[in-house]
Order: structure tokens, then C-alpha cells, then sequence
């Protein structure tokens, strides 16, 4: 049942491939995305042993993240027929099999109990996800595209050498060398201290290149602006959930062998940097695409200070990557229905967006504040879980620095988007003839329903996931 996460995406992207018919293609996308989450919630209520000799394995952390990127997948499949629809004038045949191409790699993240072949998936989401951010063949986007491909190449390349200090921990320690998950947790004891806390530094950086933690951003703006919205949505809420799980792998490894305090000290020293870069880069921020991936610098940044602190904010935190997955699919989709109608990615060339786009402006605004945390929607909720835990466990000044950042992350994607949505177009304003439609809007209308639910109330099986995926990077009593 697992194997099929990873080769139906695969057979659906031979079918995009192969299929000549550029209109009739983007229906493989939904067929294949509600495929996948049928399976994933089937394997969620019966999950499968260990597989391949221990090397596929289902756990709760992964659970986690492959639930969150099948429903933001399937969102974005449905959103692509009412996209595409508008591209007529472009093949879409890449982009619909770099799409399922990157959906099977995810899964294979998800699953993967080998660092060795968690590091393959990882690398294969990079590589697929590269012609994508192409889509849109301008001088700008072949510049994001190579820029996003250099940077994470050399993420990725630092996360191998990051492995192989692993293994050689298991050398000097002198026990059999693996890379497999649950021998090095068993025996992480036993590791050499000084090599195991090198390899987190590699794996630190080679991850947090991924999920574009500061200073390793700077593909980021590039990436997420020039892309198409339904890609940006992807790299915000998928690529950025598979690196975060790949930061928590080893540090469930850390965990179990006592390092927990070097690498807390690095993980929120990253994660304060980061918040603060987004805070100083998101003020008077003209491009509100770019603006997005500054936002997602902030909450990457947040989400590794809630890992860092440790025990009950790890439950607010693997929430937070939760609701930030679909939160950030909401403002990407929205964004690209305003780009697309406007011609514009720049604040001072969009105005009236409520008036010309209703659903889209409306949405864009509901998204913002549930993205900046306020309530009722889902990442209010998580954000206040871990700084309950950060206020309650006496890091008084900590927590004071985030809300200051918080607030000034919120006053400065707010000058931008508000004036957007709700001043009144001029007679500069371009106008391309796209209005809202049924595909384009209905999708980040799902999503943010599901943001509005979880605010209120955290399903039982969800809240099962979470509590075992907690228990499984706190389980040797490391973190503080």
C-alpha cells in the first residue's frame, strides 16, 4: 500500500507525458492527487510494518507531513484546471508531470527510515521541482530557477557530508554502520559526541537551505515570485514541509543520545536570524509575491525555535508546519488570481482588488491575518502553543522578542496587501480580463475552511498523530 504513494504519482506523470492533448492533460493532476489522499488516509487507520528491511516505514512524523501535502496536492490539482485553462498558449506537459514527479519524491520523504534514501527524495524534489519554476520561460524566471537550483544543490551536497559524519559516529563508536532510523536512535548513545554533533550542523544547513531558514534564504524571493502560484503554494507547503521533517530525523537522533542542548542553542539561534531578516525585509516590500517568501522565512524561523525549545512546544510547532502548509496554499493561489488579473506583482500597480476580484481579494485578506496568527483561524492557535510553552518555561525575553517580531512582520505585510485590496483602481491599473471562477477560487476556499475548523477543534486522529509524532522527538527525555 505504500509503495502505491510513490508509483501512482509516477504513472500518472508517464500518462502526463505521454498524453498529446494540452487541454484534457490537467485532469490526470486531480485524478492522481484524490488517489493519493484516499491512500494516505487509508494507510493513516491501518498502517503497514516496516518495510524493505526497515528501510519504509510510516511513522508518525510522517503521518504528519504526508497528510498535510496530500490535501494542499489535491487543492492545487483541482486549482490547475481552472490555471491552465488561462495558459492555453504554453505547453503544460512539463509542468503536469514535474508536478506528480514531485508528489511521489514527497512521499517517498515521508517514508523514508534511511537517511541515505530520505536524502534521494529530497534531492529528486529539488530537481523536479526546478523546471517548474521555469514554467513561465522570462529572463527573471530562468534567473530564480538557476539561483534555486545552485543554492539548494549546494544545501543538499552540505546534508550529505552531514551523513557521512553520521556514519562515521557509528565507526568510532564502533558498532555496525548504518544510516537506518531506528539503529541510530537505539544506539545514539553510543555515538561519538563531537561526530554526531557535526553531522547536525551539516544536516542543519543542508535542510535548513531547503526550507529557507536565513541566511540561506536567498532562493526564496526569487523562487516563490517568478513561479506560478499553484508552484509557489507547492514549494511553500510541500518542499518546505519534506526539509523540516528531514531536520527532525536527526534531530530525533540527537535527542536520543543527549545532544539536545548543542542543537537547541543552534536551532534557535537559526530561527531568531530568520525572523529577523523577515522582519527587516517584509517592511516596504513592494512585490507582494516576494512578500509571501518572507513570510515563509518568518514561520520557518518560528517552526525551529518551537523544535529548539523542546518538549510542549514541539506539539504547537508540528501543528504550526500543519497549518502553515495550507495557510501559505491560500495566500499563493490568491496571489496568483490577483497577479494574473492585474499583470502586476508590484503593490503600487494593483489597487481595488475587492472590487475587481471579490473572492480572491476577500480571501487574500482572511489569509493574511490567519498567516500573521490572528484568531479563529488554525495558526493562531499553534503559535500560541508554543509561546505559551516558550513564556512557561521561563524564557521570558524570548518570547518578547518574537511577539516584536511578530508585530512588525504583521505591520509590514499589511501596508502592502491592505492598500491592495481595498484602495481604488487607477486608470494605471492594467486589467487582463480574468475574473474569479469556480477552479480558481474553490480550492483556497477548502483550505481555508479547514484553517477555520482547526482553529476551533483538532480532530482526534489528527491530535493522535501529533501527540506520538511529539513522543517520537522527545521520547529519550533529551529535549529540555
Amino acid at each position: 500500500m505504500i509503495s502505491l504513494l510513490i508509483f501512482i504519482p509516477v504513472l500518472g506523470a508517464v500518462a502526463a507525458w505521454l498524453l498529446r492533448d494540452n487541454g484534457q492533460r490537467p485532469l490526470i493532476l486531480p485524478v492522481i492527487a484524490t488517489l493519493h489522499l484516499i491512500i494516505t488516509l487509508m494507510l493513516l487507520v491501518t498502517t503497514p510494518p516496516a518495510a524493505l528491511n526497515g528501510w519504509i516505514l510510516l511513522d508518525p512524523l510522517g503521518k504528519l507531513v504526508l497528510l498535510g501535502v496530500s490535501i494542499l496536492f489535491l487543492c492545487l490539482a483541482v486549482y490547475s484546471i481552472g490555471y491552465l485553462a488561462y495558459r492555453k498558449e504554453r505547453s503544460n506537459r512539463v509542468l503536469c508531470m514535474g508536478l506528480l514527479l514531485c508528489l511521489g519524491a514527497m512521499s517517498l520523504v515521508c517514508v523514508a527510515q534511511h537517511l541515505g534514501l530520505l536524502w534521494v527524495a529530497i534531492e529528486t524534489t529539488t530537481l523536479t521541482m526546478a523546471p517548474l519554476v521555469y514554467f513561465n520561460r522570462n529572463a527573471r524566471s530562468i534567473e530564480a530557477t538557476w539561483k534555486y537550483m545552485m543554492i539548494c544543490s549546494v544545501g543538499i551536497a552540505l546534508a550529505l557530508l552531514g551523513l557521512y559524519f553520521l556514519a562515521y559516529a557509528t565507526v568510532v563508536a564502533r558498532l555496525e554502520p548504518t544510516l537506518l532510523l531506528q539503529p541510530l536512535v537505539a544506539s545514539a548513545k553510543a555515538l561519538s559526541p563531537a561526530w554526531l554533533n557535526g553531522a547536525f550542523i551539516f544536516l542543519l544547513v543542508g535542510f535548513g537551505t531547503k526550507i529557507g531558514l536565513a541566511p540561506l534564504h536567498t532562493w526564496k524571493p526569487d523562487a516563490y515570485g517568478e513561479a506560478p502560484g499553484l508552484v509557489g503554494a507547492l514549494l511553500a507547503g510541500g518542499l518546505v514541509n519534506c526539509g523540516f521533517l528531514g531536520s527532525c530525523r536527526i534531530y530525533q537522533i540527537c535527542s536520543a543520545a543527549g545532544s539536545a542542548g548543542f542543537c537547541n542553542a543552534a536551532l534557535m539561534a537559526l530561527g531568531i536570524i530568520s525572523m529577523i531578516f523577515a522582519a527587516v525585509f517584509v517592511l516596504k516590500q513592494a512585490d507582494f509575491k516576494r512578500l509571501l517568501a518572507y513570510s515563509s522565512v518568518e514561520h520557518v524561523g518560528f517552526m525551529v525555535i518551537g523544535l529548539g525549545f523542546g518538549k510542549g512546544a514541539i506539539y504547537g510547532t508540528l501543528f504550526h508546519l500543519f497549518n502553515n502548509g495550507l495557510t501559505k496554499g491560500v495566500l499563493f493561489l490568491t496571489a496568483a488570481n490577483i497577479h494574473r488579473s492585474y499583470n502586476s506583482k508590484r503593490a503600487e500597480n494593483v489597487r481595488g482588488v475587492i472590487d475587481r476580484l471579490p473572492w480572491s481579494g476577500w480571501l487574500f485578506m482572511a489569509s493574511l491575518f490567519a498567516i500573521t496568527g490572528s484568531p479563529p483561524f488554525a495558526p493562531f492557535l499553534s503559535e500560541f502553543m508554543i509561546l505559551e510553552n516558550i513564556f512557561t518555561g521561563g524564557s521570558i525575553s524570548l518570547g518578547f522578542v518574537i511577539i516584536t517580531l511578530f508585530a512588525v512582520i504583521f505591520i509590514g505585510m499589511a501596508s502592502t496587501i491592505l492598500p491592495i485590496l481595498t484602495g481604488r483602481a487607477g486608470a494605471d491599473n492594467q486589467d487582463s480580463g480574468y475574473r474569479d471562477g469556480l477552479l480558481t477560487v474553490g480550492p483556497p476556499v477548502a483550505m481555508l475552511i479547514l484553517m477555520t475548523i482547526l482553529g476551533f477543534w483538532i480532530p482526534e486522529p489528527l491530535r493522535q498523530i501529533l501527540a506520538d509524532a511529539t513522543r517520537l522527538l522527545t521520547a529519550a527525555g533529551g529535549a529540555p
